[in-house]
Parts: structure tokens; sequence; C-alpha cells
């Protein structure tokens, strides 16, 4: 190991001696050949990248929401401690090239981008960890929001109804969603409900017990 850390070095010398952008570029692919012969090489966290704030933008279905208290402390924290989560994405190559779209950590990217200090301190970039590449689908992007969501307790009745609806129109069933977005039944059932759309309902059993 300390023969392979000593060539390491000077490929260390190398970089020090590039300009930022060219620096952060060829460090970003290091971690990914890094990655690749990792034996946590299937958990996104083990490559996180700093990639330009303007490639990454947000997705037009996250239901949560952060209050201007609760935003002004994610400010302060990313001010005094840095950033200690990436913002996960998903990345999507486009005619203008490489984007990420926002899975989780909508808000952090906004601190990135309103935050003067924030932003020049990291230079115009954002952390970013990307989903896992078999994971694709926008059902299944929806579905890790809403998971990243939940598992911290924030989520909206109305646009979490909105996802809900979404997900049956794309062909999923209420177990897939209890499923995949942690619910329990009755939990799918009072967001259909909620939606007020009957065509939800086109293919549920009634129990005699509603009659």
């Amino acid at each position: 190991m300390t023969d392979l850390l000593a060539r390491a070095e000077a490929l260390f010398a190398e970089l020090d001696a590039m300009d930022f952008d060219e620096r952060v570029k060829t460090l970003n692919a290091l971690r990914v050949a890094l990655h690749q012969h990792s034996p946590f090489a299937g958990e996104p966290v083990d490559c996180v990248q700093w990639v330009k704030s303007e490639t990454v933008t947000g997705n037009d279905y996250n239901p949560n929401t952060v209050a201007p208290p609760e935003m002004r402390l994610l400010e302060r924290s990313i001010l005094a401690d840095g950033y200690t989560q990436p913002v996960v994405a998903f990345p999507d190559r486009g005619e203008g090239g490489q984007r990420y779209v926002v899975v989780d950590g909508f808000h952090r990217t906004r601190v990135a981008r309103e935050c003067r200090d924030v932003r020049e301190r990291i230079h115009g970039y954002l952390p970013i960890t990307a989903v896992k590449t078999d994971r694709r689908d926008i059902r299944d992007r929806m579905a890790a929001t809403i998971r990243h969501n939940r598992a911290r307790g924030v989520h909206g009745v109305l646009p979490m109804t909105d996802i809900v609806v979404s997900l049956i129109r794309a062909g999923w069933n209420d177990s897939e969603i209890a499923r995949e977005l942690g619910m329990d039944a009755d939990e799918v059932l009072r967001f259909k409900q909620v939606s007020g759309l009957p065509d939800l309902f086109k293919n549920h059993k009634y129990s005699r017990s509603w009659q």
C-alpha cells in the first residue's frame, strides 16, 4: 500500500499544476475510476462528483417544501459546516451536454446558487451523487424522491396526491405504489380519495362495510 500511495503522490503533483476547472474534471474522472474498483461500487454515495451548478436542474414533481426559517437554517448549516450531504441527481445527457435532474437536495442546490458566500466558496459547483443507472424510468425517479422525503418526515398531502395519481396513470397498481413509496394500503387509498377522481377507483374492490 505504501508503494501505491507513493506513486499516487506523483500524480497529485500533476493535479496541483492544473487550472481549477481542469483539476475538477480530472478528479471527477479519477473518482469514477476508483468507484469502479471499489468494494462499495453498488452504493451511489461511494462516488461524489463536483459539477457546475448550472447543469443541475430541479424536477417538476417534488412535493417537499421548506419554510423560510428552515431554509435559513439550511443556509447557515452549509455556511458553517460545509456540504456534508451531496445532491442526489439523475444524469440526463441531452442536446446541450451532460445535465443532472435533482432527485433529492433541491434546497441544497438553491443555497449554492442564492447564497453568495457559499457560491464563491465552492466556485459555482455542486457535489452530486448519481442514482443507480438502472433507475432511469420517470416513475422510479419520482418514487426515489418521495422515499427521500418521507424518510425525513417531510411531504405535502396535495403534491403527494398528484404523485399517486401520476403513478396510477403510468400503470402502477396500489401494491406497487405502497411498496415503492413506503406506504400502507390505507394511505394509498386516502390519497386516491383526496384526488376526487372516480376513474382511480375503477379497479378497486369494495368491502361490504362500504355499503
